[in-house]
């Protein structure tokens, strides 16, 4: 039987109650500004998803699924102009889209919340599709050409006036791993990286993770569950990382303390929540933001 995954999303829309009756532009105007541009440096549309993708015998076209360049730009209120701009840059995972991840996990409510000084970036990935590929993310200088067009936009928008790159916090979930892992290893601003935070997210390209922690400072946040198909591949990490006398922090989520958020470097989060219950059921997004070395928005 061929699965119409279109209507699956429709009817998972239903049921939670999400609504996108209102521009993805205008939802979030009593909490700053949005911009959903389109750059020739986001994700697709790519070579390798030309012809489409194929998915336990399901065909995801190129044109509904690979073929938008939109990347949302955010810019909270009170954001201050600094010497150098700082990012929040989101992956969604897969059978999502920038506007209903934003909806669903209530990304734009949580980066508000976490008061930091930052301009919140999501990518479109592969667009309702299962696919974990980052397109020209995947690329040499993949986060630079982004975070450049970024910044030239929001430059002759009149929004910034400095065109240099400070911290970027790299957020995603699910098969965001994948992505987040090659902007890790060649995007072009590696040593601008403060931290990354995988949401149930560690499920392979885990030797680049391994890289960036050994050779450069940054946080590392891992929160994972029982059934998402990421514990063993966390545990063994974990397991790695005794043998190296690689020092980190473990707990159950139930236990964490934002301290231990703000005092410790890499961090594994073990928690009885669902697969799609780790980014906003407890506003984890929002506490792994503030908790993060990034400057807060003075009001």
């Amino acid at each position: 039987m061929k699965i119409n995954y279109t209507f699956i999303f429709i009817l998972v829309i239903s049921f939670t109650g999400l609504s996108f009756s209102q521009p993805l532009t205008e939802r979030y105007a009593h909490l700053g500004e949005l911009f959903v541009p389109q750059f020739s440096s986001a994700p697709f549309p790519h070579s390798e998803r030309a012809m489409g993708h194929t998915y336990n015998n399901n065909f995801f076209s190129a044109q509904e699924h690979y073929s938008d360049s939109s990347v949302a730009i955010f810019i909270p209120k009170g954001f201050r102009q600094t010497e150098k701009i700082n990012f929040v840059v989101y992956f969604h995972g897969w059978y999502n889209n920038i506007d209903s991840a934003c909806a669903q996990f209530k990304l734009i409510e949580q980066f508000c919340e976490s008061n930091i000084n930052a301009i919140f970036v999501f990518p479109e990935g592969p667009k309702n599709s299962p696919d974990s590929y980052g397109g020209k993310l995947e690329e040499k200088d993949g986060l630079k050409n982004l975070t450049d067009d970024v910044l030239r936009y929001l430059k002759e928008k009149k929004k910034i006036k400095s065109s240099t790159v400070g911290n970027i916090i790299l957020a995603g979930h699910s098969g965001a791993y994948r992505v987040i892992s090659f902007c890790l290893m060649h995007g072009g601003l590696t040593q601008n990286i403060s931290d990354v935070i995988l949401f149930d997210a560690l499920y392979g390209q885990t030797e680049k993770y391994v890289h960036w922690i050994e050779n450069f400072t940054g946080r590392f946040i891992n929160i994972y569950t029982d059934n998402g198909g990421t514990k063993n591949e966390t545990e063994n990490l974990m397991h790695d990382f005794d043998a190296w006398n690689i020092q980190y922090f473990k707990t159950e989520e139930n236990e964490l303390k934002l301290t231990d958020l703000m005092n410790n470097r890499l961090i594994f989060i073990h928690t009885e929540l669902t697969h799609n219950e780790v980014i906003s059921a407890r506003m984890q997004f929002r506490d792994f933001l503030k908790t993060s070395a990034m400057p807060s928005i003075k009001r």
